[in-house]
């Protein structure tokens, strides 16, 4: 047998052998596990503590094993509230984003529109959410559609913000080349401004989602109807301390999942956009 044939022989075996990939390691799972979600034992273990030592009584500080117990064991309790807190956050933040962007791009367009809304959107976000209720409850009514604007009002001002300032500040580089090629301003919207201000909107994005969810849950818990923050306040009028504990647990988990689901969504793009 030649040298060629011999290494062509090696080459076969090797190609037909099995691969053998590397068993994962459990102690770097758990290690990444650990050093992720640490806080979270740190804070069940501190509560447990905190009601123990304390020796308050369950409808004062019920035990983190008895909500998280409820949660689990009566979660049909939970699921359609919570779907309706979610289905009314998310139409709140997307109808909200979307009234931020086109106002921003009003005020990009005519100097006079931005001296109109600009001062409207300073005096909203400045307004208290809780004390903005009542009134929108007497014009939208005792229903739905006030915890849809509620929701609206806390999403859009991030929006108009971070939208606006990237507006603003386009490259100037880029900028005088649409200039010199004589492009219109719908042009250079369409294609210089929009395109540069959606970094912007993707960070409004990530800071706005988890607050449009306890936006909603607020809402809901003032003017009644369906949601969590209804089953919240439910749950306290009957002395359900686990039922109540476990729905503010819930939304607390719930917010937090938007808020990490939003963060990738900000990567993602970012990272399509580099």
């Amino acid at each position: 047998m030649t040298l060629a044939e011999e290494s062509e022989r090696i080459v076969r075996a090797r190609a037909a052998a099995p691969v053998r990939r590397p068993a994962p390691r459990t102690g770097g799972v758990v290690r990444r596990v650990v050093s992720r979600y640490w806080t979270i034992a740190v804070l069940l273990v501190g509560w447990q503590l905190w009601a123990s030592l304390n020796g308050y009584n369950r409808i004062v500080v019920p035990q983190p094993g008895e909500v998280v117990a409820d949660v689990v064991g009566n979660s049909g309790a939970y699921l359609p509230d919570l779907l309706a807190t979610l289905g009314m956050s998310a139409a709140g933040l997307l109808t909200g984003m979307a009234a931020g962007v086109a106002l921003a791009v009003a005020v990009w367009t005519s100097p006079l529109v931005s001296g109109m809304t600009t001062p409207i959107a300073l005096i909203m976000r400045s307004v208290p959410v809780v004390a903005m209720i009542p009134v929108l409850a007497r014009v939208f009514g005792y229903g739905w559609q006030t915890v849809l604007v509620i929701t609206t009002i806390v999403s859009f001002f991030p929006a108009f913000v971070f939208v606006a300032a990237r507006l603003r500040d386009a490259p100037r580089s880029t900028s005088d080349v649409f200039a010199v090629l004589g492009a219109s301003r719908v042009t250079v919207l369409r294609r210089l401004l929009l395109p540069h201000a959606v970094p912007g909107l993707l960070v409004a994005f990530r800071l706005t989602a988890p607050s449009a969810v306890l936006a909603a849950m607020l809402a809901e818990y003032l003017m009644g109807g369906r949601g969590l923050g209804v089953l919240f306040a439910q749950s306290v009028s009957f002395y359900q301390p686990e039922r109540a504990w476990g729905t503010a647990l819930v939304a607390t988990v719930v917010s937090v999942a938007c808020f990490v689901g939003a963060r990738a969504v900000e990567r993602r793009g970012l990272a399509r956009m580099t």
